[in-house]
């Protein structure tokens, strides 16, 4: 089963459904800073469900095949999603700062993500 790519598919279309309800259902309930604050975190959650499908490509091709990299790669970026994007989504509904000191977790998850993945291309090419 190709989880990332389901797993990439299903947060791209959250992030959609996100992303028009912040512009359409909050802007006249959040402030301009929180209003940043939810349209940071559907970029983000964007950008890491693009690297979910491209991990899932990549474990399901030819061309790096599937690897613990690649899985570890997978999974820190799905936390990264949920950790960093979900507390920034919380933090912004409910304006309890301290939420703001979960999100560089999900942040980091991001970051270690990313390097599995140059670890599985560095990999590949030995």
């Amino acid at each position: 089963m190709p989880f990332f790519i389901i797993a990439g598919a299903v947060n791209a279309a959250i992030a959609v459904a996100l992303g028009a309800f912040g512009a359409h259902a909050l802007k006249d309930r959040l402030s301009e800073h929180y209003l940043a604050v939810w349209e940071t975190a559907v970029q983000y959650q964007m950008f890491h469900a693009i690297g979910l499908l491209a991990v899932g490509i990549l474990m399901s091709s030819t061309l790096l095949g599937p690897s613990t990299q690649l899985t570890w790669a997978g999974y820190l970026l799905l936390a990264g999603i949920v950790i960093f994007s979900g507390s920034l989504y919380a933090l912004s509904l409910s304006g309890v700062g301290i939420l703001g000191a979960i999100t560089p977790i999900g942040g980091v998850a991001f970051i270690v993500g990313w390097i599995m993945l140059i670890f599985a291309a560095i990999k590949f090419g030995n």
